[in-house]
């Protein structure tokens, strides 16, 4: 009998024994190393007014549809997400097998918030939390999402926010699959962290079309 179990029910510890996933250093992770160019003055006035959103709806709890309308959707735009070759989806309905050593086989089911792919490869996946939440808390859920990307023959990239953090992990599925993070970039930092976090998104993006 084949057990469902909700990817958000995961910890991160179970998500690294079950898919016997490590963690590696991340500093050999290019896409994220400075120095970062400075954004256009149309890329900064677009990435102020976010902040200036974000601080002020951020007074109450914002769910997770606002965190992605009001932080995650400009920058996707202005990274280039929404443009050829890229396709986006939303709500995107994952289903990954796992077996366990004496068990019955489990099934772990849940939907990407925003899921970006070139060419149906799962290139980046987005996985935010209520702002209230630690953004750690998304870990586990965009991992177990990424590990069960069909393609194994590319690295992925993904990014997991709570709308206030932006935490930008990378994965190889080599015979051991393993993962690296970013440093947690802010948006509400006062040196502008928020421009990093698209200089991030353009060079997954350029990444991605070589």
């Amino acid at each position: 009998m084949v057990q469902a179990i909700p990817i958000s029910d995961l910890t991160l510890r179970q998500v690294k024994e079950q898919f016997g996933l490590i963690q590696v250093d991340g500093h050999a992770i290019a896409e994220w190393q400075p120095p970062f160019p400075e954004p256009t003055d149309l890329e900064q006035q677009v990435l102020n007014r976010v902040q200036a959103n974000f601080a002020y709806l951020s007074e109450r709890t914002l769910a997770e549809g606002l965190v992605n309308m009001v932080v995650v959707s400009p920058l996707l735009d202005l990274a280039g997400f929404y443009q050829p070759p890229f396709d986006v989806d939303i709500e995107f309905e994952v289903s990954i097998p796992i077996q366990a050593e004496d068990e019955d086989q489990k099934l772990v089911k849940g939907r990407i918030d925003i899921l970006v792919l070139k060419h149906r490869l799962w290139i980046l996946i987005i996985e935010s939390k209520r702002t209230r939440f630690d953004v750690m808390e998304a870990l586990p859920q965009a991992l177990a999402y990424m590990m069960g990307c069909p393609s194994r023959d590319r690295s992925l990239f993904g990014l997991a926010t709570n709308g206030r953090e932006f935490l930008f992990i990378h994965l190889k599925r080599d015979k051991v699959p393993s993962y690296s993070l970013s440093p947690i970039f802010s948006v509400t930092a006062p040196n502008h962290e928020i421009y990093t976090v698209l200089s991030i998104l353009k060079r997954i993006g350029a990444a991605l079309l070589t």
